[in-house]
């Protein structure tokens, strides 16, 4: 990825991260919001996801369906995701139709109506949306793992939010949350594709310089203390299958310790995808995999390293097989991290780990609106050093720094343990 952009700050605050590429007729914008999970407290959990969804409900410019059929009829694409630390909206679109994307997100960014139908209405379909996901046990012993892993800091909630939160919220709550945290002094835009830098630093100006700067609240930090021995969650439900969620307690994304935490995991499990597409490659060569799954332990298992402001976890997700009980698919585990922890990885195996954590970053930059979505995740948690100097800074990950990490992190006392035991019973 090119690491040449250009940094502007309107003088409301809104910060804007521009980058040229003139490889295809077409735009891509990305407005970010600090606001996210991290936000929210007990009783207002699902704020944030929640304020999402009301951003397409309308304007008094753009009522409700809109934006849809002039984006869809104009050839363009939009979509929009609450996370963990953010909020953001994207609109990628033919060049000639660009100012459509600017003028919605500056006027949705102080002027989305909030009309109480129109949040009852969204009610039901967020309650419809959580109570989808608890008919799967990935979901719900997920969510039970990070809850156990947060008994302080704000993670500790999923960014659904609980129920009763959302059978509660009230409309003045989330109008009250968005007129809080939507305002151009906790936002960043970052547009790339085919456009002069000057002239779109002018069409930017004429559309969102105008909106008031705002004051987003102070983030009240509460860092989780060290976790001092192993918790283990235990979940019972329908179904055949056993499963396995394992999470470690590891730095943020900013931290000197990520990137070989980054080595670490493709060599253990698979690369992770640090970024919300999806899609990956083949971890059929992690020791993991070929200890596991090959060996029929396992029928899966999957590592996922998120890119976070504050510590997080690195996971790892398994299928039991049908005839293995759990522990003894976790000793063999154990088996393959103490591996780790008492010998470093041979330069081939580690060669081969960073390769793959390389391509699978070099796979999910290549599009326009990846490589806008790229400058705007970096700027949540670090800057654009971190992203110039990713791929380099990986490959100077050594076989000791992969070695050490393991054995900082990967201990039991810093571990969660979460089995899903199903009863038998139809879901």
């Amino acid at each position: 990825m090119n690491p040449q952009t250009t940094r502007y700050v309107l003088s409301n605050g809104l910060t804007v991260i521009l980058k040229e590429i003139h490889t295809a007729p077409i735009i891509s914008q990305w407005i970010w919001y600090r606001v996210g999970s991290r936000n929210e407290e007990p009783g207002s959990t699902g704020l944030s996801h929640w304020v999402e969804h009301m951003q397409f409900k309308g304007t008094d410019m753009f009522p409700t369906g809109v934006l849809d059929r002039a984006i869809s009829r104009d050839g363009g694409v939009w979509n929009a995701f609450t996370y963990l630390d953010w909020t953001a909206y994207f609109e990628t679109l033919p060049m000639d139709k660009f100012d459509l994307a600017l003028e919605l997100e500056a006027d949705r960014m102080p002027g989305s109506l909030f009309e109480s139908e129109m949040v009852e209405a969204e009610r039901s379909v967020i309650i419809s949306e959580r109570r989808g996901n608890e008919n799967e046990p990935t979901f719900l012993l997920a969510e039970a793992v990070q809850a156990a892993a947060f008994q302080v800091h704000s993670y500790h909630h999923d960014i659904l939010g609980s129920v009763i939160d959302l059978e509660t919220i009230q409309r003045d709550d989330l109008y009250r949350h968005y007129k809080s945290y939507y305002c151009p002094s906790n936002a960043l835009l970052t547009i790339s594709g085919d456009f002069e830098t000057e002239l779109m630093i002018q069409r930017v100006r004429q559309h969102y310089e105008h909106i008031p700067a705002g004051q987003p609240p102070a983030f009240r930090a509460r860092p989780e203390p060290v976790q001092l021995e192993e918790r283990s969650i235990k979940l019972e439900g329908p179904g055949e299958t056993t499963y396995l969620e394992i999470g470690y307690h590891v730095p943020q994304a900013d931290h000197p310790d990520f990137l070989a935490l980054n080595v670490l995991d493709s060599l253990l499990s698979g690369a992770s995808d640090l970024s919300v597409f999806g899609g990956g490659l083949s971890n059929k060569t992690s020791r993991l995999y070929r200890a596991l799954v090959e060996e029929d332990l396992a029928v899966s298992i999957h590592g996922g390293l998120q890119a976070t402001i504050d510590p997080y976890l690195y996971t790892l997700s398994l299928i039991v097989h049908p005839d293995r009980d759990p522990q003894y698919v976790i000793d063999a585990l154990d088996q393959q991290i103490e591996r780790l922890q008492d010998v470093p990885p041979g330069t081939d195996e580690l060669e081969r780990a960073v390769k793959q954590a390389r391509a699978l970053f070099a796979y999910n930059s290549e599009s326009i609106t990846h490589q806008a979505f790229w400058l705007g995740l970096v700027e949540m948690f670090a800057g654009q050093d971190w992203l110039a100097g990713y791929l380099e800074n990986l490959a100077m990950v050594t076989p000791q720094d992969v070695q050490r990490v393991a054995q900082t992190y990967l201990r039991p006392q810093n571990r969660i343990r979460g089995v899903y035991i199903p009863t038998g019973e139809e879901e």
